[in-house]
């Protein structure tokens, strides 16, 4: 390591509540930050997708939120403070000099892009203890679950149970590309989660129960079993099939891992027939990832009357649903699926799919209905589960009437903090996976021994053609307040609800949702009414030391 103390810029020139990102010997980035009186450094880019975080949100807490996705720093350290991020950034020394220059002292290497990761500061050595941690389930949570738990300490033996047949991938590329080798989506080898992070994976297993009350796993048919001090539940969902005739036929496909990927990338080949029934949001990104192969037809199939009405709103998801239109795509809208078709001279393969009396012609179907929590073993174990198979959970995330056990993920219901209202219970839905190492990071730090209730704003985003991003929580809003025009890509939406902004979405507006989710989490959003008269989000000061007292109350 060769380290260099540069100066890099006048006081004068970086204002209270500001960031910069300066150039550091070469071709080196780093990024300046200061709030009152001090002055942090760190390297330039997310560790997620290499966004630049000077296109960011500062806050006078110390976080720096990234302009793309939502991973969050902090300023001082580096380190982590919400995932999507895998990794932490580099921290750098700062010091003034009495003619007024910023002087950085860092190793130039670090400041490279190419080199934008810090590895987490781990513990170095596990010593069994007696304690350990057992998670069932291989997605996201898991990931940020392990690596939160030796951040912060934790020091027993950590066993994942997973019936994937590969380490903890990043999902949401999936849909979005339609990636279908694993190795390009793990979090982490598998010899780096055994080696860097002493955890025990056994793949491509199923777990049967969970004896409550002796602590044991069982799995593989009750073949083997494990004992816990703490258990950590992240199945995740299971995709459902619509009940009808001819769900189960062979190239009629859901989608939730790479298998699935794999089938349905092998499927859409120049020329084909593609049906898709449903119009979620990774319906429509596996629509725009195979929508340049050349197929003959994409036909979506939604009861809504436009895509993403629920979520979005009318006037955005007729936007949305102009695009796809302007790429080929037929809608078939406000319509109810009959049954689908198999082939008269091979009864395993669908061929149509029957809508309103009409049959639409198909050499595969995607069937994108959502997930059902992957639950059902718990249920003959004593456990309660919601009617979707849910599992209810207090604000550190251990399970209602339950000791020493947690959910995360798809199969939680939270208590999600609004602070305009009571808490609602939370199924995180489409908020997966984001949300979903949020859990992982919050649990790990509670089962190390520093407890925190779970308060994140939850975020996601999707490829519609554009960047999507979204963020709050918009269930049963009641009005939508919109900047911009959704027809062209290009717009901010407000959900409203009771007279309070309860969730942004945003297209081409970066990094506007960045800072709603911060505003949202220090009760800061501007009202319907200033929003209305044109109150821009970014004008909002959550930066300088005249903001700090409103935000440390918060």
């Amino acid at each position: 390591m060769s380290m260099k103390s540069l100066p890099v810029c006048s006081l004068s020139d970086l204002e209270d509540g500001k960031m910069k990102e300066l150039t550091f010997e070469g071709e080196g980035k780093i990024l300046l930050y200061r709030l009152g009186d001090s002055v942090h450094a760190t390297s330039a880019f997310c560790t997620h997708y290499g966004a630049p975080l000077a296109k960011g949100v500062l806050t006078a807490d110390g976080r720096v939120v990234c302009p793309w996705h939502g991973a969050c720093f902090n300023v001082c350290t580096g380190d982590i403070e919400d995932a999507p991020a895998p990794t932490a950034i580099h921290s750098f020394k700062t010091h003034v000099k009495d003619d007024g220059k910023i002087y950085v002292t860092a190793d130039p290497d670090q400041t490279l892009k190419t080199n934008m990761t810090r590895p987490p500061t781990l513990f170095s050595g596990v010593l069994s203890s007696g304690k350990d941690v057992v998670i069932i389930g291989g997605g996201s949570a898991t990931f940020y679950a392990i690596e939160s738990l030796r951040e912060h300490g934790y020091t027993g033996n950590i066993t994942v149970l997973s019936k994937e047949k590969h380490t903890p991938i990043d999902r949401t590329k999936l849909s979005k590309a339609l990636i279908t080798d694993p190795s390009k989506l793990e979090w982490r080898t598998a010899a780096d989660l055994k080696i860097k992070y002493g955890a025990t994976l056994r793949v491509g297993v199923t777990v049967t129960s969970v004896d409550i009350a002796s602590k044991q796993v069982m799995f593989d048919g009750g073949k083997e079993s494990i004992t816990y001090d703490k258990l950590i539940l992240a199945m995740g969902g299971t995709p459902r099939r619509l009940p009808i005739e001819g769900a189960d036929l062979e190239n009629v496909y859901t989608f939730r891992g790479v298998e699935d990927s794999k089938q349905v990338d092998a499927a859409a080949q120049e020329g084909k027939r593609m049906v898709v029934i449903g119009s979620s949001f990774i319906s429509m990104e596996l629509v725009v990832a195979v929508a340049k192969r050349k197929l003959a037809s994409i036909d979506v199939i939604g009861v809504e009357e436009v895509p993403f009405q629920a979520v979005l709103g009318k006037e955005v998801g007729k936007g949305l649903q102009k695009y796809h239109e302007s790429q080929g795509v037929k809608f078939h809208m406000q319509s109810k699926v009959e049954k689908i078709l198999a082939s008269e001279s091979n009864a395993t393969q669908a061929t149509g799919v029957v809508v309103n009396g009409q049959t639409i012609p198909a050499d595969f179907v995607v069937m994108g209905v959502g997930v059902a929590p992957a639950t059902e073993f718990l249920r003959q174990s004593g456990f309660q589960l919601e009617k979707d198979g849910g599992i209810k959970v207090d604000a550190h995330l251990q399970v209602i009437g339950q000791t020493d056990i947690y959910a995360l993920g798809d199969i939680a219901w939270y208590p999600q903090h609004q602070t305009w209202r009571e808490p609602a219970n939370l199924s995180i839905g489409m908020y997966e996976p984001l949300v979903a190492g949020n859990h992982g990071r919050a649990v790990g730090k509670t089962i190390a021994g520093q407890p925190a209730a779970f308060v994140k704003v939850p975020i996601f985003w999707s490829a519609q053609g554009q960047q999507l991003r979204y963020c709050g929580l918009g269930a049963g809003f009641d009005d939508v307040i919109i900047n911009g025009d959704p027809g062209e890509m290009k717009f901010v939406a407000y959900y409203v609800k009771e007279g309070q902004v309860v969730a942004v979405a945003s297209m081409q507006n970066d990094p506007i949702v960045s800072k709603a989710s911060e505003l949202l989490r220090l009760d800061l959003m501007p009202s319907p009414e200033e929003l209305r008269a044109g109150k821009n989000l970014l004008d909002v000061d959550i930066a300088s030391s005249a903001s700090k007292a409103r935000i440390l109350q918060a």
